[in-house]
């Protein structure tokens, strides 16, 4: 794999994104907050923030891309799901819809939701998931340790490129600071309520969860 060429495409895409708009975005504090030492008693400083944007290219066109992070929610971890879209035709309608989910942090998982066949005589479906890599990450180094590893190597895969930059800030300069109305959410909740109205349409978040073990 080529570092430049990944580099390359990653430039590609954020020339594509459309600049996002504040009605597109969800900026919260959870409640407790201004309570920390050194906060201010009227803070409106994010801890949370949900967004949602387009690709506008042919491959992505019609495509919803969500992303939501911040602190002191259910749990931690670093997930991407891609649902995929119901054929026309399906034998077994369901609400569920196939997906894809790449767990990157705590732990590492790459697994496909499938609906199959119930068992019984009924054409009913129900949802199972494959997992094709689970790995623990106890034997994992730390993300600033691979950053660092890779840099005395000259590795510049992880790195952003200066051009990568400049146009990603070209994306979201519109919902810097106070652009949109600042919500309050419970600590151990996954944000504040108004944000799903921006996944509302497509049938909602994923919200992903750990087990004792620490994977889904």
């Amino acid at each position: 794999m080529y570092p430049e060429s990944v580099r390359d495409e990653q430039v590609k895409v954020f020339r594509n994104i459309p600049p996002i708009q504040p009605a597109k975005l969800v900026r919260g504090q959870f409640l407790a907050y201004r309570n920390e030492p050194g906060v201010a008693p009227n803070s409106q400083v994010e801890t949370f923030a949900a967004i949602r944007f387009e690709v506008d290219s042919w491959r992505w066109a019609g495509v919803p891309f969500l992303i939501r992070a911040g602190k002191c929610l259910k749990t931690t971890a670093t997930e991407v799901v891609v649902r995929l879209k119901q054929p026309p035709l399906g034998r077994a309608p369901s609400s569920e819809k196939n997906y894809f989910r790449f767990r990157l942090g705590p732990d590492i998982s790459i697994g496909q939701g499938v609906r199959v066949k119930r068992p019984g005589k009924k054409l009913t479906a129900m949802m199972t998931e494959l997992t094709a890599v689970q790995n623990s990450s106890g034997d994992e180094v730390e993300a600033y340790e691979r950053l660092l590893t890779d840099a005395i190597r000259g590795d510049a895969l992880l790195f952003v490129r200066e051009d990568a930059v400049e146009v990603s800030w070209g994306v979201v300069e519109n919902i810097l600071g106070n652009s949109a109305p600042l919500h309050f959410y419970e600590q151990g909740s996954w944000g504040p309520l108004e944000t799903e109205n921006l996944a509302k349409d497509i049938g909602g978040w994923h919200n992903p969860e750990i087990n004792s073990e620490g994977v889904v």
